[in-house]
């Protein structure tokens, strides 16, 4: 995974987290239900990344 492509995820889950402790303050079901759906895309964009950087390297 690249450095870029890590930080990238990595900044979509903070923000995913941060988020999702806001809406934990207001009580907002819809903003909790938007923030863990921000948090999944991030896992599952570094999920994705890390699949396909360990098939690169068995392609190698």
């Amino acid at each position: 995974m690249s450095v870029q492509k890590k930080a990238k995820a990595a900044a979509g889950n903070f923000e995913g987290q941060a988020a999702e402790t806001g809406g934990k303050l207001t009580r907002t079901p819809e903003k909790k239900a938007e923030d863990r759906a921000k948090q999944g895309e991030a896992d599952t964009r570094k999920a994705a990344e890390e699949l396909k950087e360990e098939i690169d390297s068995k392609l190698d």
